[in-house]
């Protein structure tokens, strides 16, 4: 009698279990809620762009169309200038060279797998911000780490700790850091051998504070040893679609990555680098997203504020954080039934639970429709 076929492999389902659920599938009961309000969904919830990638990116994206063979996973000399030219320009980083940089596939791919390329694991721990982005818990907890919310970075235990996620302006609550505690987080890392990564994604949307990179020489003290900053294209430039950001910082610790991430294949399309080129290279786009967002800002502010909310932090960012001190959720199932979709601040930490996280990035149409509905 033959042997019995064995079964084909699959994923471990330990791994899953490591995880919490993925947020926003909990939010979908309440976007159908508000998809069927009649004049539709005014969505304000993930912060998605919605306006028009650049022109002059999509004709570099269209230039490069041609490209058949494989990129590299370091980037294109062009793109490796682009990005040090920008971070002189726009972060005062000084002395930085292509060894300083490291393009990557999106910045919540490299913020996922990050404790698993420094080849962290068990009795390692990764602290966050106590109100942040998700992924960070996510990346511990993919690769077996302890995840550390914190409230103040120096009030840390430094024992076990490993990488130190930092993150101004903040999601959700769109709080900025100043020079001062940043160098004041930097110096306790540097001084209990931590890593630390500085998510700025949204340094270039401050609205009532002036945002400041680690990189910034008053910040780290012209040596980025131990400290690494990451930038993304997606909110500046509309280039969520593309994938597209990239880490600037400590040499040794990004050389070590490139080498990794070479094995793994974790290479932007080269038309997306070149596109990348084009976004950086230009300041005028992003002056003119900015009137944009800040137009919107103003507009669902004032609506909010009408309606009884109390805004807190908010200096920058993409967001709204917001409360009219009750239950996340009531305040969701509430905004639901008028059709507007925000997203629950219990999905960036326990702090968050009668808070929402409401995004400015709906169409300026989307927009106007909202503030009608909140002021009714």
């Amino acid at each position: 009698m033959p042997a019995p076929t064995p079964a084909p492999a699959s994923p471990d389902p330990a791994v899953s279990a490591r995880l919490p659920v993925f947020p926003w599938d909990r939010l979908e009961p309440f976007k159908a809620t508000a998809a069927a309000h009649p004049d539709g969904i005014v969505d304000l919830s993930v912060g998605t762009p919605v306006d028009p990638v650049p022109e002059l990116v999509r004709q570099a994206l269209t230039d490069a169309a041609d490209s058949p063979g494989y990129p590299t996973v370091w980037g294109t000399p062009a793109l490796r200038d682009a990005i040090v030219d920008w971070c002189g320009r726009r972060l005062g980083a000084r002395g930085l060279t292509h060894s300083h940089v490291l393009p990557v596939v999106g910045s919540k791919e490299l913020v996922a797998w990050l404790p698993t390329q420094l080849g962290l694991g068990a009795g390692d721990r990764v602290a966050y911000p106590r109100l942040a982005y998700p992924t960070y818990e996510v990346g511990a907890r993919l690769t077996g780490a302890e995840p550390v919310p914190y409230e103040s970075v120096v009030e840390l235990d430094p024992r076990g700790l490993r990488l130190l996620w930092l993150n101004s302006p903040s999601n959700p609550t769109g709080r900025v850091q100043g020079k001062e505690a940043l160098r004041e987080a930097v110096a306790w890392a540097r001084e209990h051998g931590v890593l630390v990564f500085s998510d700025e994604c949204y340094l270039e949307l401050g609205w009532e504070a002036d945002p400041v990179s680690v990189l910034h020489p008053e910040v780290c003290g012209g040596s980025y040893e131990g400290i690494v900053a990451v930038h993304s294209l997606s909110k500046r430039s509309n280039l969520a679609g593309y994938r597209a950001a990239f880490a600037v910082g400590d040499s040794a610790v990004l050389g070590e990555l490139l080498q990794i991430r070479k094995h793994g294949g974790m290479m932007s399309p080269a038309p997306v680098q070149a596109a990348a080129v084009a976004a950086l290279g230009d300041d005028t786009h992003v002056a003119r997203q900015r009137e944009r967002y800040a137009a919107r800002r103003a507009a669902l502010r004032g609506a909010l504020e009408a309606n009884g909310f109390r805004i807190e932090h908010s200096e920058a960012s993409l967001y709204l954080w917001a409360t009219r001190d009750e239950p996340c959720w009531d305040t969701v199932r509430e905004l639901s039934e008028r059709g507007i979709l925000v997203a629950p601040g219990e999905f960036y930490g326990a702090a968050g639970e009668r808070f929402v996280r409401i995004a400015f990035t709906a169409t300026d149409e989307r927009v106007r429709d909202a503030v009608r509905r909140l002021t009714a």
